[in-house]
């Protein structure tokens, strides 16, 4: 009995936590500490907040891998979630191992826009494209992340002549087409854009770049 209880300490998952990108939501969680736990595998269920049962996640149950995609169970993105996990080897299982509280309108983080560069002699136009969600309207296109959130773009110039890691705010707000003057033709310049959420004071991190020449 001993040995079951230590094998069942030694498999139990560790550091479960919610990760999301623009709601693109998955559990994830590292094996426990035993030799052995590489072998282990894995069930999750999940809930909302307030809930007495917990659901089973079909797809992740006596799974080897250590995520499980939860998008669609977490679609009502006002709700909070948990999310637990455990463990078998050997015909043992461990306990529960759970997650914390995770509310995705308030905690997934929101990716870069999509930027596109077009350059004039002077001036270079830049159009920009909020990220999506994975939730489709009813005749299938992707509802963007403006659906969901007051979104603000940023968007930064890099002369490459001055220093590749200077970055000069030169726009934010709402518009999805910007034009920035007053260039000087032969120089290269690069944009990147970021997304901002006033309410939650969170940016996303820079797109990659866009450069041209004039």
């Amino acid at each position: 009995v001993l040995e079951n209880q230590e094998l069942q300490d030694s498999i139990k998952p560790q550091k479960v936590e919610f990760h999301s990108l623009n709601f693109n939501t998955t559990l994830q969680w590292q094996p426990g500490w035993a030799r052995e736990a590489r072998d282990a595998l894995y069930f999750v269920q999940y809930k909302v907040y307030g809930q007495s049962t917990w659901q089973n996640k079909d797809d992740c149950w006596g799974i080897p891998s250590h995520v499980c995609d939860l998008t669609h169970e977490t679609s009502d993105i006002q709700e909070p979630y948990y999310g637990r996990v455990r463990a078998t080897l050997a015909g043992v299982y461990s306990n529960w191992s759970l997650s914390s509280r995770f509310t995705p309108w308030r905690e997934t983080m929101i990716g870069p826009p999509m930027v596109t560069v077009v350059h004039s002699n002077k001036s270079i136009t830049v159009k920009l494209q909020a990220p999506h969600s994975p939730y489709k309207r009813k005749r299938g296109s992707k509802i963007t992340m403006t659906n969901y959130y007051d979104l603000l773009y940023q968007v930064f110039i890099i002369n490459n002549l001055l220093d590749e890691q200077h970055r000069v705010l030169v726009y934010e707000g709402k518009d999805k087409v910007i034009k920035i003057e007053d260039l000087r033709p032969g120089v290269s310049y690069c944009i990147v854009a970021k997304t901002y959420v006033p309410m939650l004071d969170r940016s996303s991190a820079y797109s990659s770049r866009q450069c041209t020449v004039l």
